[in-house]
């Protein structure tokens, strides 16, 4: 008996944190092991030195070093194992709490919204109980961006077959999914920052532009210091030696302070990529399938080394530049061996090969993120469909389509189908009978279809264009501006994108509501007729029964449908069903008497 999504990611929550509670005791005994194990080892040195076994002291010493080092490298797995099964075990309670609704501990997106955008506010696109909480599974900031980017516009048709493709694969494959996610959120806090300062730095001049003298110094004079230590111990003169160690302390405090800022930059710097390693390992040893990630998988190839390979080189030259924090071993280094300057110079190097290549490498990690989010989201809702992208103008055909972010086990399931630019569905209806949140699932669910994701919907096919809507127009006082007014700058915002030719969906949420019957019947009728004239298709919703009578001046291009509602034992009831027609039910009246308004 196959289990359910919700049924499985339980299951796995319990055995992630099984493992985690497992390599916490582990780790808890190796840390009782490396106290004892020291303890031991000094006891041992001091003995064997009090009584005169130097060399096996020295030995022990040696060796005690050696293991202790083996122990906290050890140590370290362990407690990356305990973290990585901690982080999968909240990964899988998250899903289950995203199919429950329970969405107010996710990343809200708020950040990436936009005022006045076409959509993102009146669909529900950012914020609390939002697509972006439903969808995000990126742990990185970038990532978060590339998805909120992929929401707040149409993808071309083909960029969205070539995503679907890509989804689909990664969403039969959960357990890489979830380990590309766990791998992230090791690193989170670094992770969280954008990466626009490690790019500057990349950008940076090089700090030998200008300076072939130096480069020659640097590396000539640990040659010449390396040869006069060894006529010196010759027996020759002690001269040769001095005055080369002099010429390198000279040239070292010259360069005091940039050879400092040059360490701690890059020190940070590696600290932002060290970040990502983990991901793009994670990325280069997959076997994709999909055309959209095997492109991706490519971009993290440079010079044909994998992108890791080069953070690991990175990590080995700040490595060898951190000796300078040891203050006798910086003497010596810095100026018997031009130590610094040296691996300076490497990094400039580094830097030249990875500074024109480090953005296609970090965009291929967040569209993977993003794709993965989708992935996760499409798998965790098998009764999705994945929408067909149709070529046929304003094509939305769409079957028992129903709005994702309601979580009800009643939630209410609609169908509707229509084509063509001019194409207005004309919705009239009772007070909170549906209409609004019907706009709504429809223009969400586009905003999937076009991002690359499944869809609510048991059928879908849709014509890819541009989504607009007007629905929460608001007052705003400082600006002096009444809802009426707003709705309006709306309207015209409407207008002007339709002139330009490009395709539109529009959804027009109870229509010029903020002005009397008559002026509001005679705007919304020249707007129709207008849209009608441009590449637009869309929805208006509207209490003026009066405007069903265009379904006649503009016969196949206007169509009345509604959403009714009925009184059962005395009590409103809604069965939130669109059918054809006019509304031919109302409430308005039964409702002010429940509030106490004497009519």
């Amino acid at each position: 008996m196959s289990s359910t999504p919700e049924q499985l990611f339980s299951e796995r929550e319990q055995r992630f944190f099984s493992e985690e509670a497992r390599h916490a005791n582990r780790h808890r005994w190796v840390g009782w092991f490396r106290l004892f194990f020291v303890i031991g080892s000094v006891v041992g040195c001091v003995a064997l030195f009090y009584y005169g076994y130097n060399g096996a002291g020295l030995s022990l010493l040696m060796a005690g070093y050696f293991l202790f080092a083996v122990l906290i490298r050890w140590h370290n797995k362990i407690e990356y194992s305990q973290k990585h099964q901690m982080y999968l075990g909240i990964i899988n309670r998250a899903e289950q709490e995203r199919l429950r609704g329970e969405l107010k501990d996710f990343t809200t997106g708020e950040e990436f919204q936009e005022p006045n955008h076409a959509y993102a506010a009146d669909l529900d696109v950012f914020g609390q109980n939002s697509l972006f909480q439903l969808l995000n599974r990126a742990v990185t900031r970038l990532g978060q961006q590339r998805l909120a980017d992929w929401l707040k516009a149409p993808a071309a048709p083909q960029e969205i077959i070539a995503r679907q493709e890509a989804v689909a694969e990664l969403a039969a494959d959960l357990e890489w999914r979830q380990h590309l996610q766990a791998r992230a959120m090791h690193h989170h806090r670094k992770t969280q920052q954008l990466p626009q300062l490690f790019l500057l730095w990349l950008k940076q001049p090089n700090f030998f532009m200008g300076k072939g003298w130096l480069v020659v110094l640097t590396f000539l004079l640990p040659v010449l210091t390396i040869a006069a230590i060894v006529y010196w111990a010759q027996g020759y003169s002690h001269y040769p030696f001095i005055g080369l160690v002099v010429v390198q302390f000279l040239v070292a405090v010259k360069y005091q302070r940039q050879r400092d800022e040059f360490y701690e930059e890059s020190s940070g710097m590696y600290e932002t990529l060290r970040s990502y390693q983990d991901m793009l390992v994670h990325i280069e040893n997959h076997t994709f399938t999909s055309a959209k990630a095997q492109q991706l998988q490519q971009q993290l190839k440079i010079d044909d080394k994998p992108a890791s390979e080069h953070v690991r080189q990175l990590a080995s030259i700040i490595q060898y530049l951190s000796a300078r924090l040891n203050t006798y071993l910086n003497f010596i280094l810095n100026h018997v061996l031009m130590w610094d300057f040296i691996w300076m110079w490497r990094l400039e190097r580094w830097k030249t090969t990875m500074s024109e290549n480090i953005s296609q490498v970090l965009n291929a990690a967040a569209d993977f993120e993003a794709l993965a989010g989708l992935a996760a989201f499409q798998y965790a809702n098998p009764s999705y469909v994945v929408p067909t992208i149709s070529e046929v103008p304003f094509t939305c055909d769409a079957q028992e389509l129903s709005h994702p972010l309601i979580f009800s086990a009643n939630r209410k399931a609609n169908s509707l189908s229509f084509s063509g630019a001019g194409h207005t569905v004309l919705i009239t209806g009772s007070n909170m009978s549906g209409k609004s949140t019907f706009l709504r699932a429809v223009g969400v669910n586009m905003v999937l279809a076009f991002t690359g994701a499944a869809t609510c919907a048991k059928r879908f096919a849709i014509f890819p264009a541009q989504v607009y809507t007007s629905m929460r127009t608001e007052d705003n006082l400082a600006e002096n501006t009444s809802s009426f007014y707003a709705e309006l700058k709306r309207l015209k915002i409407l207008l002007d994108l339709t002139a330009t030719g490009q395709p539109v969906y529009f959804f027009l949420d109870e229509i010029l509501k903020g002005t009397n019957s008559h002026d509001r019947h005679h705007g919304a009728m020249a707007l129709i007729r207008q849209l009608h004239k441009r590449q637009a298709a869309g929805f208006v919703s509207t209490h003026d029964l009066e405007l069903g009578n265009m379904e006649q001046e503009l016969p196949g291009s206007v169509e009345n449908y509604s959403f009714n509602s009925y009184f059962e034992n005395g009590e409103l009831q809604f069965d939130y069903t669109l059918r054809p027609g006019v509304c031919q039910s109302f409430n308005a009246s039964q409702l002010m008497r429940q509030m106490g308004i004497e009519l």
